[in-house]
């Protein structure tokens, strides 16, 4: 190491160890102060870990926190950037929390990274392996339509050549990418079915070579599912690893046969179930046994903001991360799995790490909330106006809406409810001031 990388990575830890002592918390302040001393820290820091990147639109975090316990199991020191702060002074911030200059043994470090982040971190790392969830359309301020995304992800993996990709083979975008690595494909292979289309609003869903829609023996949701063109030779790619079959789905947990071989999880929602097979695939590459995966895929402690349960009063409450129209609808289809009557809060603010336009509100299919068991429907967050005109253009009346304007107000009218169990379905910002309210009432441990 460099006297100038050293020097940024000593100091880099000290601003951690203050911050943390400081704010009980987590932050990507230390990364910033060290990458100001040395925009090449990152590469020092990383150099005797073996990383695992998890990039793409939804289920980065739970895909992450998947992969985490599952690796644990055979290196119990892995870490991960667990909250989610996945742009470069995050990562580095993990690296630094994490900085033993007089450790020699190899770690395994599990990378949630933003997309339009991944080549300012694979210029610096390169991982051994890294695994693309899916691209769907979001953000689009910020990432632009779902092409931009996919070649922000593409000209981060051809800047590390020598990593295997694993990769989303239900993903139509992904077929023919222009990368230099090896990839490997896992999806889902269920009883094929009558040829279908996918819905009118998929994205990507014509075939690249004669650019006619593309049919699908079968689709899990939106644009994913075992797809083929009519018209010529072009179909999914041959997958290394399978889900064969769900056995049982609610909104908490699923059963689910992954290369004929049963596994429980303790996340719900079909679309979980591609954060778990991914999970596995990764096992498999770093040798870990048939039960070992088995232990790893029931996660030990809730993922921070996707699907965490809180405590308020007497209530249970389910916090969902929503950020765009397909991970919204998956939502909506989770929660609808809950087999009682529950209270729903939608929370929106849209700054930049929400996206700020929230025109994309308007793909989100709110008319499946109307039929149902839902006393309580609620708005709050700064875009509460909006969420509330898109209800009721949905169906569901205006005097039967609640608005919360303030999130400070949220924990007393979540008590007021007359239901046990309660969703928050809220964008990111709307959710840390969620959960900063619940920890200065003591109802959460941390913040982070």
């Amino acid at each position: 190491m460099s006297l100038r990388s050293k020097m940024a990575a000593v100091v880099g830890k000290t601003v951690y160890l203050t911050v943390q002592k400081l704010t009980k918390g987590g932050s990507s302040f230390p990364g910033r102060v060290a990458l100001k001393l040395d925009p090449a820290v990152l590469q020092e820091i990383s150099r005797n870990y073996e990383v695992i990147i998890v990039t793409g639109t939804n289920g980065k975090t739970v895909t992450s926190a998947l992969m985490h316990n599952v690796l644990k199991q055979a290196h119990p020191d892995t870490i991960s950037n667990s909250t989610g702060a996945n742009m470069l002074q995050g990562i580095t911030s993990t690296f630094l929390k994490n900085y033993q200059p007089s450790r020699k043994e190899k770690r395994v470090a599990i990378l949630e990274v933003d997309e339009a982040s991944l080549t300012s971190i694979t210029k610096y790392v390169k991982p051994r392996a890294m695994v693309f969830t899916n691209v769907f359309r979001d953000q689009l301020d910020r990432y632009g339509e779902v092409y931009t995304t996919l070649k922000l992800m593409v000209d981060g993996a051809n800047l590390t050549p020598e990593t295997t990709l694993f990769v989303n083979g239900d993903a139509p975008i992904f077929h023919d990418m222009a990368v230099k690595n090896p990839v490997v494909y896992f999806g889902f292979d269920l009883e094929k079915g009558e040829a279908q289309e996918a819905q009118t609003n998929a994205t990507a869903t014509l075939c690249p070579h004669c650019k006619k829609p593309l049919k699908y023996n079968f689709i899990t949701y939106n644009n994913l599912g075992d797809y083929y063109c009519a018209s010529c030779e072009y179909k999914r790619p041959e997958l290394t690893y399978r889900l064969n079959e769900v056995t049982r789905l609610t909104d908490q947990e699923a059963d689910v046969q992954i290369d004929d071989e049963p596994y429980h999880l303790t996340v719900g929602g079909l679309y979980n179930s591609y954060n778990a097979l991914s999970a596995y695939a990764i096992g498999r590459e770093f040798g870990l046994t048939t039960a070992q995966i088995k232990t790893g895929l029931v996660l030990d402690q809730a993922v921070f903001g996707r699907q965490e349960a809180v405590q308020v009063g007497t209530k249970r409450v389910h916090v969902i991360l929503v950020k765009n129209p397909v991970g919204f609808n998956q939502a909506i289809e989770t929660i609808g799995l809950h087999d009682e009557a529950f209270s729903l809060f939608l929370l929106m603010n849209n700054h930049y790490a929400d996206g700020i336009d929230v025109s994309w509100i308007w793909d989100v299919n709110f008319e499946k909330l109307a039929e149902m068991p839902i006393p309580n429907y609620n708005v709050g967050g700064e875009r509460y106006y909006d969420l509330g005109v898109r209800l009721n253009v949905a169906g569901i009346p205006e005097e039967e809406i609640g608005v919360v304007p303030t999130i400070d107000g949220l924990v007393d009218a979540i008590q007021a409810v007359e239901t046990e169990d309660v969703y928050v379905l809220a964008t990111y910002t709307a959710m840390l001031r969620f959960r900063e309210e619940l920890y200065k009432k003591n109802m959460l441990k941390g913040k982070w």
